[in-house]
């Protein structure tokens, strides 16, 4: 019956109606930090989605394997030396269980286009970082070879979509901040989880601790997530801090492959409460972000869309540096963030 639940082509959200009569408009798209489409509002179902074959519809695996910003370049160069106009190859069983971190992403592009990231931790446990739309047979199977899902965290509403189709499929609990629960277009007590406080240790069905943390920031929405992955330093953001395409640029060489510095005021990240509609956040909510995450130590930024990974030493210096950038950039001339250093 869910399969037949309404999901917005334009953010993926599953609302609990199968009337189309009954569902003109997606509450999430009309507030102010989402739009519809110029096509206008439309709906599809997950039956529908699985079903259709123009476009064929499927969910691709993409192992982390880099721990450099050059080391993502020369792959990248690499493959395109080759010139055959072949397809990636896609990675094997063994090479997805080698990886930490595989993102899951939905080919063409369905709703926000964001990624979901499957976390293996030493635990033994693994837990997925946000949702996506879309979810077949094929990709429960490839997941569950992977050792399933112990526990699910969603960064904010924008990223809800089918989330109980999911945790259904895994029996797995879905932590989700309390504060944004009146974006929740679907309820279920038995599985999702509030997460109330600034910091949360993920627990699987058992009770027992996953090895992740859910840090709360707040910004783009009240309860805006950020999860910390303490053993590996990992930080992953979804865009409650946005990674910027300079802080994905290669300035570790110039053009003839010589050593170079990355060039004064150039950010890495910014911080918004829209990020489509590109409206930024206080300077003061800014600085209060800072002022949480500056208490975990990480060396790497992994973002809302594959591609958005940072992998630098001084990745939390870079952080506050774009803090202090984007404060200097909306005129303000004095804040005690500004004396602020690593």
């Amino acid at each position: 019956m869910s399969d037949q639940y309404l999901i917005c082509t334009a953010c993926g959200t599953q609302h609990p109606h199968t009337s189309r009569t009954s569902l003109k408009t997606c509450f999430i798209c009309d507030d102010p930090r989402q739009f519809v489409p110029p096509s206008g509002q439309s709906f599809t179902t997950l039956s529908a989605l699985r079903s259709s074959t123009s476009p064929r519809y499927k969910n691709e695996f993409h192992p982390y394997k880099y721990s450099s910003p050059q080391q993502k370049f020369e792959a990248s160069h690499s493959s395109s030396q080759k010139g055959d106009g072949s397809e990636p190859k896609e990675p094997t069983l063994q090479e997805l269980k080698q990886a930490e971190l595989i993102s899951i992403t939905t080919t063409p592009k369905f709703g926000i286009g964001q990624r979901a990231i499957l976390i293996k931790l030493p635990s033994g446990k693994h837990v997925l970082w946000d949702c996506i739309a879309f979810l077949d047979q094929d990709t429960i199977t490839r997941i569950k070879q992977l050792g399933g899902v112990d526990a699910m965290v969603i960064s904010h509403p924008h990223f809800y979509t089918t989330h109980l189709e999911w945790a259904s499929a895994f029996n797995c609990p879905v932590w989700l901040a309390a504060d944004d629960k009146k974006w929740r277009a679907r309820l279920s007590d038995a599985v999702q989880k509030e997460i109330t406080e600034e910091e949360t240790v993920i627990l699987d069905n058992m009770g027992e601790e996953t090895g992740v943390v859910a840090v709360k920031l707040g910004g783009h929405f009240p309860g805006s997530l950020v999860l910390h992955i303490p053993h590996s330093g990992r930080l992953l953001t979804a865009d409650t801090i946005f990674t910027t395409p300079s802080g994905l640029s290669n300035w570790e060489v110039n053009a003839l492959g010589e050593p170079r510095s990355r060039p004064k005021d150039t950010n890495s990240y910014s911080f918004m409460w829209s990020i489509p509609n590109m409206i930024p956040l206080s300077a003061d909510e800014i600085a209060r972000m800072w002022g949480i995450l500056k208490k975990y130590d990480f060396t790497s930024t992994h973002g809302l869309i594959l591609g958005q990974d940072i992998e630098h030493v001084n990745v939390k210096e870079r952080v506050l540096e774009s803090v202090q950038i984007q404060l200097k950039m909306m005129g303000v001339k004095e804040h005690p963030i500004f004396s602020e250093d690593i």
